[in-house]
C-alpha cells in the first residue's frame, strides 16, 4: 500500500459513498415497485444541508460530529496505509463514541434514546469485530493489513464463517433493517430520526459525510477477505463487496425491524456460532 490509497481514501470516499447511497435508494425503490429518486439525489441532499442557515442545537454538537468525522478518517487512512487492523477498529469504535456524545449532548428525548440503542449496538457487533481481526491474525501471522492482502491465499478460505458474521453484524453499521434502531435512513423510524433528530443543516450533512467514509470504511475491511498476492483477486474482492452490499439493501428491504433484545441476542449468538467456531477451528488447524 502507499500514499496514493491514503489519498485516493481521504478525497474519493464520500464521493463514492454517496453513490452508492444513491444506488442504495434506487434498488430499495424498485424492490418497493416505486420510481424513487435519481442516483445522484445524495449529492442535491448534501448541498442543501450545507445551504440551510447554521442554528446549532448547542455549542458542542459540531464539534462532536466534526470529531466524528475526522477519527473515521483516520481510520479509514490507516486501513488503506496498510496500518495495523486492531488499531484500525479500535479507532473504529472511538469514532462510534463521538457519534454517541453528539447526540447525547441536547436535551431531545428521541436523540438520547437514539444514543442509548447506539450504544447498546456496540455492545452487539463489537465482539464479532474483533473476532475478525484476531481471525486474520491466525490466518496470515499478522494483524497489518500490508501482509494480509499479501497472503497466498485469500482469508475467506479460512474464514468463511465469520465472513458470514460479520455480514450479519455490519447491518447495523449500514443502518439496515432489521437493526436500524438508533436512526434510518428511512421514514419509518419510531423515534423520528433517533440519534440524529436534533441535527440539521450542516451539523447533519458532516454526519452524512462521516457514514459515507464509513460505508467505504467497511467495505476495504470486506474486501481483506477475498485480496491476496494475486492480481485477479482484486477484482474478485470488488465483486464481491458489490455482492455483499446488494444482500445489505435485500435484508433491508425484506425485514422488519427487532426489539433490542433480539439484537443483542441474535449478533451475540451468530459471534458465538459462526465466530466462535471459526476461530477455534483456526487454533486447531494454523
Amino acid at each position: 500500500m502507499n500514499v496514493g490509497f491514503v489519498i485516493a481514501y481521504i478525497v474519493l470516499a464520500p464521493f463514492l459513498g454517496a453513490l452508492l447511497d444513491g444506488i442504495d435508494r434506487i434498488i430499495s425503490a424498485r424492490m418497493q415497485r416505486r420510481k424513487g429518486p435519481g442516483l445522484l439525489q445524495p449529492f442535491y441532499d448534501l448541498g442543501k444541508l450545507f445551504s440551510k442557515e447554521m442554528i446549532a442545537v448547542n455549542n458542542v454538537q459540531l464539534l462532536l460530529n466534526m470529531s466524528y468525522l475526522v477519527i473515521l478518517v483516520i481510520a479509514g487512512a490507516m486501513l488503506f496505509a496498510g496500518a495495523d487492523l486492531l488499531m484500525v477498529l479500535f479507532i473504529l469504535s472511538t469514532a462510534d463514541m463521538f457519534l454517541i456524545m453528539a447526540a447525547s449532548s441536547d436535551s431531545s428525548p428521541y436523540a438520547n434514546m437514539g444514543a442509548s440503542r447506539e450504544m447498546l449496538q456496540m455492545m452487539a457487533y463489537e465482539p464479532l469485530t474483533l473476532l475478525v481481526a484476531v481471525g486474520f491474525y491466525l490466518t496470515t501471522g499478522s494483524f497489518q493489513v500490508a501482509d494480509i492482502i499479501q497472503a497466498d491465499t485469500s482469508a475467506v478460505l479460512w474464514m468463511p464463517g465469520l465472513l458470514v458474521g460479520f455480514m450479519f453484524t455490519s447491518a447495523i453499521k449500514f443502518r439496515k433493517s432489521p437493526f436500524d434502531l438508533s436512526t434510518s435512513h428511512h421514514a419509518h423510524q419510531e423515534m423520528v430520526k433517533g440519534l440524529t433528530t436534533e441535527m440539521s443543516g450542516t451539523t447533519l450533512a458532516v454526519m452524512t459525510i462521516a457514514e459515507y467514509y464509513e460505508t467505504v470504511l467497511l467495505l476495504g475491511i470486506f474486501c481483506l477477505f477475498i485480496v491476496n498476492s494475486t492480481w485477479w483477486s482484486w477484482i474478485a474482492a470488488i465483486l464481491a463487496c458489490a455482492v455483499i452490499y446488494f444482500l445489505e439493501i435485500l435484508w433491508d428491504n425484506a425485514c422488519a425491524r427487532v426489539k433490542w433484545k433480539t439484537l443483542l441476542y441474535s449478533c451475540w449468538i451468530v459471534t458465538l456460532v459462526a465466530g466462535g467456531i471459526n476461530i477455534l477451528i483456526l487454533m486447531l488447524i494454523k
